[in-house]
């Protein structure tokens, strides 16, 4: 009978650990659609993976040094994405991943690098709220830093 308990206990623990690693591969692949259509400039695809009323906020510093804050409507940024010319090359490296996760909500904290015309032009983190609308993980909040100290790579 003990050894039935152990075994039964053993395979609990080994699913539950899959179906966690399981939802960490599905918000990682939320995240990365939404930035192959960030750097293809297809807002389809990028809005395949935000739920409805998104929000997306940014802080930093300006070159007083004070601490700036601001919101867009994510309507706005899909206006800009797909509007940068063909002539120009950006694109964001995802740096590091840290991924939470319980029952239907998740936050993902995502370092990136901003690269413009190959040239590094700041770095910072994306932090990405999520839940799980019965099976799909959607964006639901988007706040970022951004700023050139601690980058590597740019000398102030």
């Amino acid at each position: 009978m003990m050894k039935k308990v152990i075994f039964l206990l053993i395979c609990l623990v080994m699913s539950a650990n899959v179906n966690g690693q399981t939802s960490f591969k599905s918000i990682k692949a939320t995240i990365e659609t939404f930035f192959e259509g960030f750097h293809n400039q297809d807002s389809v695809l990028m809005k395949s993976v935000l739920a409805d009323n998104v929000l997306l906020q940014t802080t930093g510093r300006d070159s007083a040094g004070k601490t700036t804050f601001s919101s867009m409507p994510i309507q706005r940024l899909m206006v800009s994405i797909t509007g940068i010319p063909d002539s120009v090359q950006f694109q964001e490296k995802l740096t590091s991943w840290s991924i939470q996760q319980d029952r239907t909500m998740a936050n993902a904290w995502v370092g990136y690098e901003f690269w413009y015309n190959n040239v590094l032009s700041h770095c910072g983190i994306n932090s990405f709220q999520l839940v799980n609308f019965n099976g799909d993980w959607k964006i639901v909040y988007l706040i970022d830093t951004r700023g050139r100290e601690g980058c590597n790579g740019i000398e102030e």
